[in-house]
């Protein structure tokens, strides 16, 4: 039993929001798809616990999971209230590993964001939804990720999975006419869930791969579909990002930042990647925030050493990048770079406006960054005070060790 269920668990944490974004797809009901997947999971234990585990074990919990949605509606005395293409869908769908259900599968994660981001749904809530259906986060974390109550934010999610089936948003990837005017909201929803799983914004784990891996994957699919700009950006700034995976962490976990980071450990073939499509996007004369990132991290992916960090064109970039996307965030990212040009100080007075206008106080890495620099000229008191505000803000168990070590670390010569 043991082993079944390592392997049901295993199952579980890399392929269950496939396996719930083709039942969406196949049942047309968020919360329906939902139980029906985790009936299947169910049915799994008991059905693989003599070690008959099937070949296909995603494709046999989809076609497990339909029929337990039949069962389900069956059991609420709901068939009749369903409409009738979504029942004749439930019992004439053919099987799901032949080649044409193989490639639906694959396109399924896209297509319900691209249901998440519908015009019709509030965009305050597109993103939380994508990162509750898409991501399978919890309603907790995504609350602590916006700085709200769960209960806020559970109802928020509620009100989007509402909207999706009251005005029959269709678990489609629109037509290339109208994919532009959504690719905004989608290029952002994707870029949370790589970060999710690039740096974890609760838990044990620093990173979360399968998130980031899947945000990678979802952007290449994109990429296939729509070879715009700034989706060529958007790919670009993640595996950037990801070409440091190996570096940035201890095998106790711990953080590494950058400027300590073995950089012999780093992905040169993501970062190759990554610059290809920097220049392809850079040639388009179209270039967006998420181009600009990315040339960002290609300053920092061509340094050998931190003391070889072109400062200048860093600060450059943000300048333009700033003009093109005015939020507190970015600022305090390019405040942190003219601190390395000009010095602590100059920095300081930057993040210190910020925090002045009452933004990003909630902000651990406002407060992080703010204390780093207070240390560097000598201001241990505030420095402190600062890094014991940025811990009190921190849920991540590896960034509240890295705070716990700083604010041991005497102060710098």
């Amino acid at each position: 039993m043991d082993a079944t269920k390592e392997k049901v668990d295993e199952v579980y944490r890399t392929q269950s929001r496939q396996i719930f974004a083709t039942l969406v797809r196949l049942v047309g009901d968020v919360d329906l798809a939902e139980e029906a997947m985790h009936e299947a999971f169910a049915a799994a234990m008991t059905q693989w616990a003599g070690g008959e585990i099937p070949s296909n074990a995603t494709a046999w919990l989809i076609s497990t999971g339909r029929f337990k949605a039949v069962d389900i509606i069956r059991r609420s005395s709901r068939l009749a209230e369903m409409q009738p293409e979504i029942a004749a869908r439930l019992t004439s769908i053919s099987e799901t590993n032949d080649a044409r259900a193989s490639q639906e599968i694959s396109d399924d994660l896209l297509r319900l964001i691209f249901t998440c981001c519908h015009p019709a749904i509030d965009p305050k809530i597109q993103i939380p939804l994508t990162l509750r259906e898409v991501c399978g986060m919890t309603t907790e974390e995504i609350a602590s990720a916006f700085l709200v109550k769960p209960s806020t934010m559970a109802a928020r999610i509620v009100r989007g999975k509402a909207k999706i089936r009251d005005a029959e948003i269709p678990y489609v990837i629109p037509s290339l006419t109208d994919m532009p005017e959504r690719l905004d909201a989608v290029l952002a929803c994707i870029y949370l869930v790589f970060n999710e799983g690039y740096s974890a914004s609760t838990g044990v784990s620093l990173t979360r791969s399968d998130l980031s891996d899947e945000a990678i994957r979802l952007a290449r699919l994109l990429l296939d579909l729509l070879p715009e700009p700034e989706v060529m950006g958007l790919l670009s700034l993640m595996l950037l990002h990801e070409s440091r995976r190996k570096a940035r962490q201890t095998r106790d976990g711990d953080i590494v930042l950058l400027d300590d980071q073995d950089r012999t450990l780093w992905n040169r073939d993501l970062i190759a990647e990554g610059k290809r499509l920097i220049e392809q996007a850079f040639r388009s004369r179209r270039v967006g925030v998420y181009t600009i990132q990315a040339a960002i991290s290609a300053v920092h992916a061509d340094a050998a050493t931190p003391a070889d960090t072109d400062w200048a064109q860093i600060v450059a970039l943000y300048d333009v990048l700033v003009k093109a996307d005015p939020s507190p965030v970015i600022e305090l990212n390019r405040g942190v770079a003219i601190a390395m040009r000009d010095g602590a100080e100059a920095g300081l007075a930057i993040i210190d406006a910020i925090l002045g206008r009452g933004e990003l106080t909630q902000y651990n890495l406002a407060h992080s960054a703010r204390g780093e620099l207070l240390r560097r000229i000598g201001r241990e008191t505030e420095a402190i005070a600062a890094f014991e505000q940025a811990l009190a803000l921190t849920q991540q168990d590896a960034q509240r060790r890295f705070l716990q070590q700083k604010l041991q670390l005497p102060s710098p010569q």
